[in-house]
C-alpha cells in the first residue's frame, strides 16, 4: 500500500475533526472599577479549570483592561491578578497630582511586569492605547498574523517593553501625564489613555479577526466585559467649593469614557450581530454602589469584585457553551 493511500484515514479523521471556535476576550478600560471586571474572569477561571490563556485566542485590553490583559497573557492567575491590585490600586489612585499618579502607575506597571516583551505573550494580545499627537487609536499587538499593513517589518509590541505599552494604555490624561515611548525603529510617539478611542475595545478585537487574521465570522466567539455602571459619587460642600474644576474634569471624563463605551457596543451589535458575543456589563442603581473610575476605598472595591462575580452567574450557562 502507498504511504499516499496510508495518510488518506488521518486526512480524512482531520477533516472530519470538529472546527475549534476561535475565542476573544476583550477587557474594557474604567481605573479601579477592575475590581469588578476581576470578579467576572475569576468565576470563568473556575469553569475553564486552567490558566484564561489556554482558552483564549486573542485578549485585548484598554486602560485597567490591559493590565490584566497583559498578565493573563503572561500566565498570571486571576487570584494573582487580583491581589496585585488590592496592592497597588489604592497608590495608584489616591494621589491628586497627575505626576504622582503617573509615578505609581509606573511603579505598578514595572513591579508586575518587569521586562516582559510581547514576545512573552502565551496567546495574542493587544493593547489599545491613543496617538495623542496624531488623534488616532495606537495598538500594540503581539503577532506577525495580526498587522493589517507592513507585517514583513512588524515588530512585536513595537518593540518596547509591556510596561511601557500598559502605562501608555493607562495614562487618563489629565489625571495623568502621557507616555512618551521609543520604538525599536527609533520612532517616539506620545500615548494616552485606550479609553479615548476605545474604552471598550470588543470591535477593535473582532476587526482582528475578522480582517487581519482572517477568521471566518461563524468560528468566532467574543467574551466582552465591562467593569459595570454605577452612580456617580456624592461630594461634600466643602469638597466641592475645593475641587470644583477637578470633580468637573473628572466627570466630563468619565462621561466621554462610557459614551465611547455604549457606543462601541451599539456599532458591534450593527456590524457584527452574526457573531456570538456575551457582552458582560451590569447596571447598578444603588447609591450605596456610587463610584468612579478614582475610587479607592478599600470596601467599595471589594464591593465591585462581588458583583463581578454575581454577574457571571446570569450568563453562566452562555459562557459554558462558549467556553467548552
Amino acid at each position: 500500500m502507498s504511504a499516499e493511500a496510508n495518510s488518506a484515514p488521518e486526512r480524512n479523521a482531520s477533516a472530519n475533526a470538529p472546527k475549534k471556535p476561535f475565542r476573544v476576550l476583550a477587557l474594557d478600560g474604567g481605573g479601579a472599577k477592575g475590581f469588578y471586571t476581576l470578579g467576572v474572569l475569576k468565576e470563568i477561571e473556575a469553569l475553564t479549570q486552567g490558566p484564561l490563556y489556554k482558552s483564549f485566542d486573542l485578549i485585548v485590553g484598554t486602560s485597567t483592561g490591559s493590565i490584566i490583559a497583559s498578565l493573563l497573557c503572561l500566565g498570571r492567575s486571576v487570584d494573582q491578578i487580583t491581589e496585585l491590585y488590592r496592592q497597588h490600586v489604592v497608590p495608584v489612585m489616591k494621589p491628586w497630582t497627575p505626576w504622582k499618579k503617573s509615578a505609581a502607575l509606573e511603579r505598578l506597571a514595572g513591579e508586575v511586569l518587569r521586562d516582559a516583551t510581547f514576545e512573552a505573550a502565551q496567546t495574542r494580545i493587544s493593547i489599545v492605547a491613543t496617538n495623542w499627537r496624531d488623534e488616532r487609536p495606537f495598538i500594540f499587538k503581539s503577532d506577525p498574523m495580526q498587522a493589517y499593513r507592513r507585517s514583513a517589518s512588524f515588530v512585536p509590541g513595537f518593540g518596547v517593553r509591556m510596561a511601557d505599552a500598559v502605562q501608555a494604555s493607562c495614562s487618563a490624561y489629565p489625571f495623568f501625564c502621557r507616555k512618551e515611548i521609543t520604538t525599536s525603529q527609533g520612532e517616539k510617539y506620545l500615548l494616552a489613555d485606550g479609553g479615548y478611542c476605545a474604552n471598550n475595545p470588543t470591535l477593535y478585537a473582532i476587526a482582528d479577526a475578522v480582517g487581519a487574521l482572517q477568521v471566518p465570522r461563524s468560528d468566532i466567539r467574543v467574551v466582552s466585559i465591562g467593569v459595570g455602571e454605577y452612580p456617580e459619587p456624592r461630594r461634600s460642600v466643602f469638597s466641592v467649593l475645593r475641587w470644583v474644576g477637578y470633580l468637573f474634569t473628572v466627570r466630563l471624563l468619565q462621561k466621554v469614557m462610557e459614551i465611547n463605551t455604549q457606543s462601541m457596543e451599539q456599532l458591534r451589535e450593527v456590524l457584527f450581530s452574526d457573531i456570538e458575543t456575551i457582552r458582560i456589563n451590569e447596571r447598578y442603581t444603588e447609591p450605596e454602589m456610587a463610584t468612579d473610575m478614582f475610587e479607592h476605598d478599600p470596601d467599595k472595591l471589594g464591593a465591585l469584585w462581588s458583583k463581578g462575580r454575581q454577574s457571571f452567574e446570569k450568563y453562566e450557562l452562555q459562557l459554558k457553551n462558549v467556553l467548552a
